[in-house]
């Protein structure tokens, strides 16, 4: 249904080294700039970028809205979550762990925002 997802920043460089890390845990590889200053990180589920607003006017978190990324398992949620506080990110939510779902299952997750406020979830389905 998507073929990207891009996040507005204020500043580039503490951006670019939150995504590279939170990233890596997925095994996604450094982000590469475009000639537009955007930077992009390719995966075979997607693609994801981040840029400074083209209008001028200052980056700014969706108030409500979530980006959520696909994990294979619960150490590397908290991988994810570690690299991410690591880097610039914020911990928000409840720690990383199981929610139950009720009829969706069990999911483990964890919630950062990244250095602009994004919010951002790891999620791992448990079954």
């Amino acid at each position: 249904m998507f073929s990207h997802v891009m996040v507005g920043t204020n500043d580039m460089a503490a951006a670019q080294k939150f995504y590279d890390a939170t990233f890596a845990v997925l095994g996604v590889g450094p982000g590469f700039t475009d000639p537009l200053g955007r930077v992009f990180y390719a995966s075979p589920t997607g693609n994801f970028a981040v840029t400074k607003p083209i209008d001028g006017s200052p980056a700014c978190g969706a108030n409500g809205g979530t980006i959520g990324f696909a994990f294979d398992s619960p150490e590397k949620v908290d991988a994810w979550h570690a690299a991410g506080v690591a880097n610039g990110g914020t911990t928000c939510e409840d720690p990383p762990g199981v929610r139950d779902m009720g009829d969706f299952g069990k999911l483990y997750l964890a919630y950062l925002r990244d250095p602009d406020g994004n919010k951002l979830c790891a999620l791992h389905g448990m079954g």
